[in-house]
């Protein structure tokens, strides 16, 4: 059973790091810049850092769930490698956005496109295991072989 899901738990504590890390930078930025905690505002910077360790925070749980989804059902070397490369884009997003603004925007749309294919994958597995079990339709494997 392990075999078959080693990559994505790997992903998965690899998102767990990596969120880890967001936080870090935003304890850093609030020391940097003097915001003491409640506060989240002040200088431009320390905003632009918050906000993306919370715009990526946001997005986790949808990560999380199509990564999961899509590699039980669909494929899980395939999930797990969307995975990685989301989790690449998140980093370029994070230190993109903390630089300016701007600079978030080709890491977002590119992490965008993975958590659409992590969903399309989720629901084509699905689709293919509901079919399979109640109408004996094997989609999956005659997309696959056909």
């Amino acid at each position: 059973m392990q075999d078959q899901v080693a990559q994505l738990a790997f992903v998965t504590i690899a998102s767990v790091l990596e969120q880890a890390y967001f936080s870090m930078q935003v304890i850093w930025a609030r020391r940097k810049y003097k915001i003491s905690p409640p506060n989240t505002s002040g200088h431009p910077a320390f905003d632009r850092v918050l906000r993306a360790q919370l715009n990526c925070t946001e997005y986790l749980p949808i990560f999380l769930s199509t990564l999961w989804v899509a590699g039980i059902f669909f494929h899980q070397g395939l999930a797990a490698l969307c995975g990685l490369l989301y989790l690449y884009a998140r980093y370029k997003y994070f230190h993109g956005y903390a630089a300016s603004a701007l600079l978030r925007l080709w890491p977002m749309y590119f992490s965008a496109s993975f958590l659409w294919l992590l969903t399309g994958l989720s629901l084509l597995g699905l689709l293919d295991f509901f079919l399979r079990s109640y109408c004996g339709v094997h989609i999956k494997q005659n997309w696959l072989m056909g």
